[in-house]
């Protein structure tokens, strides 16, 4: 090979390559202008996945929605409907026959007791009593004398000391009878006792019975405890946060436990301070008869808060991930390899209330509400195509 041709055979080599690399770089070029990197706030679909996913758009709405309110509490009951029966001087249980969950009624006998000192009372009260007759008479036998300087003035004022002694020690023998449940007037000689009558102070149901017959029991033991359930409030718990949201008269819906009907309350009262824990306590009466449900039961209840005007959407299109949530607004259309393409754009937003099949959205500053397409059915679909990040695109 002559050098002419050496170099023109090299020339040409060169220019081969030189083609062959340009039309590598251009398809390259090519194949990266084909794959299109969108934003991380951005997901697209085909106008047929669209159609197939029932996408709709639409805008946000000013309604009026009555909120709720989840919380839970217990179920109690106002001190003046709930009686602790003791013995107020102790005894020996002589007979009963109630047991828990009897209805009873104020004043009926819920066990006898028996003791010797009831015996002493009623003996100390009738002989005081009879002393006091007879001093009563002297008191007055020596004041009319006295008048006509019969007796001295010591004497006199030795017969009323003992007369006003007597009438003090009859009249608290007399509050001890009437402790024990014995009418002081109408006792007698030949009535004296050595029992007496528990009686239920209140209507209502047994909740507790500490007894049995021949027990010994003492003023402070707790015998019996009785309950009025037609009269039971709620006692619930809020967060600090939403202590603005509850005001008296707000209606109440709860469970009780075991009880699988619906039962309902009104707000009567709402605390006046927060607690160290920052909660914050409601009172609810219990509106209607319940008798299943008694105090100390456990409850789960759903607050009607009051309804206002705010920035809503259906609820179907926020989404929630990773306990936030967001919706999707309309960005535009668009033409790849000659098929159309629609770009939503994906918007944090702070869930409120729901009611009635909207919810209660607070959108960033700057959104243009009149002017801004919310996917309002569909934006579950897309959030799927975006964590799924590009199953969904072309």
């Amino acid at each position: 090979m002559t050098r002419y041709n050496f170099i023109s055979f090299i020339f040409i080599s060169i220019l081969f390559l030189g083609l062959a690399s340009c039309k590598d770089k251009k398809k390259s070029e090519d194949k990266a202008q084909e794959t299109e990197i969108l934003p991380e706030d951005i997901v697209e679909m085909r106008a047929d996945q669209a159609k197939l996913a029932n996408i709709e758009t639409g805008t946000v709405e000013m309604r009026s929605l009555n909120g709720t309110l989840k919380t839970n509490g217990v179920v109690a009951v106002m001190p003046q409907n709930l009686a602790t029966v003791c013995a107020p001087m102790g005894g020996f249980v002589k007979s009963t026959s109630q047991i828990t969950g009897n209805a009873v009624r104020k004043g009926q006998t819920l066990a006898i007791l028996q003791n010797q000192e009831f015996i002493d009372i009623q003996q100390n009260y009738l002989d005081a009593k009879s002393k006091l007759e007879f001093a009563e008479a002297e008191y007055r036998r020596y004041s009319e004398l006295y008048k006509n300087d019969v007796y001295s003035q010591k004497s006199v004022q030795q017969v009323i000391s003992n007369y006003k002694s007597l009438k003090a020690q009859v009249i608290a023998l007399g509050q001890k009878l009437k402790l024990i449940g014995i009418n002081p007037s109408r006792l007698r000689a030949e009535n004296i006792r050595s029992s007496i009558a528990l009686v239920s102070p209140i209507n209502g149901y047994i909740k507790t019975v500490n007894v049995n017959i021949g027990k010994y029991v003492s003023p402070t033991d707790v015998l019996f405890e009785v309950v009025n359930s037609n009269k039971l409030f709620l006692e619930l718990t809020l967060f600090e946060k939403d202590a603005e949201k509850v005001a008296i008269g707000q209606k109440i819906h709860f469970f009780a436990d075991d009880i699988t009907n619906q039962l309902n309350a009104v707000v009567y009262q709402t605390s006046k301070s927060i607690n160290a824990d920052k909660t914050y306590k409601i009172y609810a009466n219990v509106t209607g008869v319940c008798h299943k449900v008694l105090p100390g039961m456990y409850v789960n209840a759903t607050i009607e808060t009051t309804s206002h005007n705010v920035t809503a959407l259906p609820s179907d299109a926020v989404v929630s991930f990773d306990d936030k949530d967001y919706i999707f607004v309309f960005n535009r259309n668009k033409e790849e390899n000659g098929k159309p393409f629609t770009e939503y754009r994906i918007v944090e937003v702070q869930k409120g209330i729901t009611d009635d099949g909207y919810t209660e959205v607070t959108l960033p500053a700057g959104f243009d509400i009149k002017n801004t397409r919310i996917v309002v059915k569909g934006a579950y679909t897309l959030l799927s195509a975006k964590k799924n990040a590009g199953e969904m695109s072309c």
